[in-house]
């Protein structure tokens, strides 16, 4: 599903072709999802191309279509060489590899400095062996190489700005302005358990100069009139000294930008006292992951948060003109009815501006996954897409965790709509009303809070049934 609040840029594509140009190769980046298109447009673009490389990035939840599309490319140029990376080709390339002749090569972890090492060893007919971080068939063997490591000066990453169409990523939300995306760090130091991140970026976390990241957004502003931006980070404040600097460069450019951001509820309550540099700098949106309102379950999740510190962040955003998002989580292992409603009910008390309920996926490649086997029941990693349910809970049925989420949507949104309606008019207001609108609008959206009213007989019959069975 696209973004209900308009089309983000494909930041990493930017990056990989700016790796793609440092290997003297000329690069081009496709967007399909961007411009609407399925696989004929797909297949029309590929063919018109002749691409002597092609490659695609993928996550789990999109890695079957990252395979097709790489399947479609070799059937209309035969000797076309194919290269998949992303985090889930990055833990399963052994799956990867063996589920699909077309996929030729796959990069293992940060993709940059190896994705140019390996155009450059094939275009010079060299061994691909040699180049540290793929994995590939050799005369029907798997050859890894193992990883390379990280990349130290992030900073002097090539990104192919020129590359994007810019009029496909209008902001649906703010009239008029166009949405853009950057890194200023790369990795976080945490160790949640339910975290790709922190696997991928091996717990690592490197920040880029707030003065280069400043440059960057003043020429992004300046040559592509872009003044919404994305925060791509994991977590851009683990270094407050560094992250005040970069909030200070951005108000010493006085950009016109709004700036959207995630972060942890503790590096709220630690900035409270520069909260106003923030919201200065152009911060307008802030989201914040909460997951449950079992303090149990979120230790166990290795969150290293307590529902405490979640509330107080809460109201530090409040006295700023900054939406504030809360994400949480449902349908873990032990997950019971009454646990959900705990949880929809924090939702409701921490009051913020959007909520947001995530489904628990257990990653094919996550530790305590062979654990979690007995409780899955949906093995089509596209609908491991944190919306689905995958697991069924102990005590509970598929359906009634998806009947709980609509219904904690619903309650949620009926009690935020008069409270926008009825706030002072200012820009967050605005903001509000205007991602309700696009909230609502969604067929996607809607689909899924129809569960909650066609589900709610079938899930208690679920219910019924499993008490029998017990």
């Amino acid at each position: 599903m696209d973004e209900i609040a308009g089309r983000w840029i494909p930041l990493g594509l930017l990056y990989l072709a700016g790796a793609v140009r440092q290997a003297n190769l000329e690069a081009e980046i496709y967007d399909a999802m961007a411009k609407g298109h399925g696989y004929p447009e797909i297949e029309g673009r590929l063919r018109a191309s002749r691409a002597d490389y092609v490659a695609s990035t993928a996550i789990t939840a999109t890695i079957n279509e990252a395979v097709k599309t790489l399947e479609l490319a070799k059937r209309i140029k035969p000797d076309t060489v194919t290269i998949l990376g992303g985090i889930h080709p990055t833990f399963m390339y052994e799956e990867v590899l063996s589920g699909s002749a077309a996929v030729d090569y796959v990069v293992i972890g940060e993709g940059e400095a190896t994705l140019r090492h390996l155009l450059e060893v094939l275009e010079g007919g060299g061994d691909p062996a040699t180049v540290p971080g793929v994995a590939f068939r050799r005369r029907g063997e798997l050859v890894a190489t193992g990883r390379r490591p990280l990349i130290e000066a992030i900073d002097d990453l090539p990104v192919a700005w020129d590359l994007l169409d810019w009029d496909n990523y209008p902001s649906l939300v703010i009239p008029g302005a166009r949405m853009g995306a950057i890194s200023t760090s790369r990795g976080c130091g945490h160790g949640c358990r339910f975290c790709s991140q922190q696997m991928f970026w091996e717990k690592s976390w490197r920040a880029r100069d707030p003065r280069t990241v400043a440059d960057e957004l003043e020429h992004l502003y300046g040559t592509y009139r872009l003044n919404v931006f994305l925060i791509t980070d994991e977590y851009p404040t683990s270094s407050r000294e560094r992250w005040e600097a970069l909030l200070d460069e951005i108000i010493a450019r006085d950009l016109p930008v709004h700036l959207l951001m995630e972060t942890r509820a503790a590096d709220i309550i630690r900035d409270r006292d520069i909260i106003g540099k923030y919201r200065k700098a152009g911060v307008i949106y802030i989201s914040l992951g909460i997951e449950t309102a079992d303090q149990s379950v979120l230790d166990g999740l290795g969150k290293e948060q307590t529902v405490e510190e979640a509330r107080q962040a809460f109201d530090i955003l409040r006295q700023q003109e900054i939406v504030s998002e809360a994400s949480f989580m449902v349908g873990f292992p032990g997950e019971t009815s009454d646990s959900i409603k705990r949880t929809m009910q924090l939702a409701q008390d921490f009051n913020p501006d959007i909520a947001n309920f995530f489904t628990y996926i257990p990653w094919p490649y996550a530790d305590g996954y062979d654990e979690l086997k007995p409780l899955i029941r949906v093995h089509e990693y596209g609908k491991y897409n944190m919306v689905d349910p995958v697991i069924e809970p102990s005590a509970m049925s598929m359906l009634q965790v998806e009947v709980a989420i609509a219904d904690g949507y619903r309650r949620f949104y009926m009690g935020k709509i008069m409270e926008y309606m009825t706030m002072k008019a200012t820009f967050k207001r605005d903001y509000l009303m205007r991602i309700t609108k696009l909230f609502m609008g969604s067929s996607f959206v809607m689909r899924k809070l129809g569960i909650g009213m066609l589900g709610k007989i079938p899930a208690k019959v679920a219910e019924v049934k499993r008490k029998f069975r017990e």
